[in-house]
Formats: structure tokens, sequence, C-alpha cells
């Protein structure tokens, strides 16, 4: 592992998207043990990503195959409803500490779907290892796999500092409505440009 690997993994990690924006309003709304169930889930759905990145999958995906359409609306179509769901106070933003906590199953599900159903990540994957692995290096899919598993432990890493963050700023937050509800738009907003990026790839 090189060091330009490693501080290219961290900016990227960092770098706010789906799974981050998921995981900061996870705990916000419901707390850090909610918050960290939900990075745990956006991080697991790297694993196909990761496997199909190696195989070559994901080069016949960008491609343009039907496949790649089907899940890149799919996926379109849940960041649709995670907006329906925060603008309507239900789903994954009840930022509420009156309501009665989410089962953790449903938190893992929604972190597992976000980025499941992101072709994207699979597409990252493809351009992002090859530039640290020599493609005629005779172990090359294992030094992947191994990339691949440093990146997904730095994004679990990072994903559950900001749900602790967010749970401990929690209640500071459910003190002020107005911020509550700044929020809440803010989240929404943040999964409908994300939402209307990933269609424009399915284009």
């Amino acid at each position: 592992m090189s060091i330009a690997f490693l501080l290219t993994t961290l900016v990227v990690v960092i770098t706010p998207g789906t799974g981050m924006i998921h995981t900061l309003a996870t705990g916000l709304s419901a707390g850090r043990r909610a918050g960290l169930v939900a990075a745990a889930g956006c991080t697991l759905s790297l694993v196909p990503h990761l496997v199909a990145a190696t195989t070559g999958l994901a080069a016949l995906l960008r491609a343009g195959t039907p496949a790649f359409r089907v899940v890149t609306w799919l996926g379109v179509a849940y960041l649709l409803w995670m907006v329906w769901a925060a603008l309507r106070d239900r789903g994954p933003l009840p930022l509420d500490e009156h309501r009665p906590p989410r089962p953790a199953g449903r938190l893992f599900r929604d972190g597992v779907l976000l980025n499941l159903l992101n072709p994207k990540v699979t597409v990252f994957f493809v351009a992002f290892l090859p530039q640290f692995v020599p493609p005629d290096a005779p172990d090359a899919p294992i030094r992947m796999l191994a990339c691949g598993a440093v990146f997904m432990l730095a994004t679990l890493v990072v994903f559950a500092g900001f749900a602790l963050l967010a749970g401990a700023l929690r209640r500071r937050v459910l003190a002020r409505p107005r911020l509550t509800a700044l929020l809440r738009h803010g989240f929404a907003g943040s999964f409908l440009a994300l939402g209307l990026g990933l269609a424009l790839t399915a284009r």
C-alpha cells in the first residue's frame, strides 16, 4: 500500500456522497448507535461493487448494457424515495427524539441499498483501483481486492466517526426546530442532487 493510495483513499472517503449523507442523517435523527449501523450497511454494500470491478463486470455494465441502466434507474428511484421521506419527516430522517427507534435491520438495509443500487460505485472502483495495481502483475486481482479491503476499512472508520459526531450533536440539533427543518431540507436536497446526477449516467 503506497502513501499515494492511502492519501487518495482518505480524500475520496471524506468527500460527501450518498453513504456519508445517509450516515449523518441517521446519526442526527436516531443517535450514535443507529448512525454506526448505517455506516456498517454503507460499507458492506461496497463488497459486490468491488467484486464486480475485480472480475471485470463493471466494464460491461459501463458500456451501456441494459443491466447498467436498470440498476441505475433503480438507484435513482430509491434516492427520490429518500427525498420524499425526508420532506415528509418520515423514513430515514425522523428528526424527533420522541419517536420509537427504528429497527437496526431497517437502518442496515437502507445503508446497503443506497450504495448497492449505485453502479457509479462499481465504475469508481474500475477507474480507481487500476491506478495503484499494475495490470500485468501476476497477482493483480488479489492486490486489487486488498486495496479494496483497505478502502472499505477507511470508509467504515470515517463514516463511524461522522456517525459518532452526529450522535453527539443530536440533542443540540433537536433543541432548535429551525435548524432541524433546515437540515431535513438540506438532506432532501442532497439526495435529490445525487439522484439527478445518477440519472444523467443512465442517458
